[in-house]
């Protein structure tokens, strides 16, 4: 059975338009990815900056038996 060229053609553009559409969902992803990568790096820069203000404060209270707070896992 022969193949036909117009079929070969037309699949070959539905594919790539299928790889376009992949492609613009890929890129969407990639975008929301960097965007929780930041909000990752922020939350880490607050925990950091509230375990240096609690090991300050326990620094000054000669009273506080407790250990002082730990750093997060990066």
């Amino acid at each position: 059975m022969a193949l036909n060229v117009d079929t070969l053609k037309s699949e070959r553009d539905k594919l790539k338009e299928g790889l376009r559409e992949i492609e613009a969902e890929q890129r969407k992803l990639e975008v929301e990815i960097k965007a929780l990568r930041q909000r990752e790096i922020q939350a880490k820069r607050e925990i950091e900056a509230l375990n240096v203000l609690l090991e300050i404060h326990d620094a000054r209270d000669p009273n506080n038996k407790k250990p002082a707070a730990k750093k997060p896992d990066e």
